[in-house]
């Protein structure tokens, strides 16, 4: 199914809620995995079309990549979240339901949104850019405990330092404040190790914070949408139900 998009600035694409004919309606901006070396056109459009079919506005965000560092990425992520609430789009979010999808790398920043690591500029550092909710896909948490290192020498350079990957592991910043999260990752990843969604639901169960973590057994790396991956691909169902309880 391809669905209408709309015009938006930048690097964004706006797929509206299908059958919600001006009704207001929740938003999630999508964040693509790719190591931050370049944005995974199947964990795009694809997902914001699926969202699209919930009833949800999707704005899918192809943020910079590699050779930006960070900050680049979050700044325009941050832009985002602010854009969509902003209404500037001319659909009908709800502000109060604005939530964020990301896959990997997208996942890491989908999660440094959700614990408001700044970056730098405090004109983008404000309440609208923290989302309501995270749903994170085989997410990059940590860029300290069994990092990956692509991604850490995409989005830092070689040479960060000790301060800058505690600053962006998402981990350790999770407080009562942090919003709920949809984790689902495999066990036999061997990219990114199930161990980083396993210690963001950690840190947001100690922190009273509600998440919903499924390890599934089997799948590679950057599946997507799973189509076809036994377990895995009961992912967008279960989604769609914590979404459904959330946003009833």
């Amino acid at each position: 199914m391809t669905l209408p998009h709309i015009t938006a600035p930048g690097a964004l694409t706006v797929i509206p809620a299908v059958g919600r004919s001006g009704a207001v309606a929740p938003a999630v901006l999508v964040l693509p995995g790719g190591g931050y070396a370049k944005v995974a056109g199947h964990e795009a459009e694809p997902v914001a079309e699926w969202l699209a079919s919930l009833g949800i506005h999707a704005f899918v965000l192809r943020y910079p990549v590699a050779p930006h560092r960070h900050p680049a990425p979050l700044a325009a992520a941050k832009q985002a979240m602010q854009w969509i609430r902003s209404g500037g789009h001319g659909l009908a979010v709800d502000s109060s339901r604005v939530g964020v999808l990301g896959f990997s790398a997208g996942g890491h920043l989908a999660a440094s949104l959700s614990v408001a690591v700044s970056t730098g500029d405090t004109a983008l550092d404000v309440s609208a850019a923290v989302p309501d909710l995270s749903i994170l896909c085989y997410p990059v948490i940590s860029l300290v405990d069994s990092a990956h290192q692509g991604s850490v020498d995409n989005l830092l350079g070689v040479d960060a330092g000790r301060d800058v990957l505690q600053e962006l592991s998402a981990e350790l910043h999770v407080s009562p404040e942090t919003p709920p999260a949809f984790l689902w990752h495999t066990a036999d990843d061997q990219s990114v190790p199930v161990s980083h969604s396993l210690l963001y639901a950690g840190a947001l169960s100690r922190a009273g914070v509600a998440a919903e973590l499924h390890v599934f057994p089997h799948g590679v790396h950057g599946i997507g949408m799973a189509v076809g991956v036994p377990g895995a691909e009961q992912w967008t169902a279960l989604c769609a139900a914590w979404l459904s309880r959330r946003w009833a």
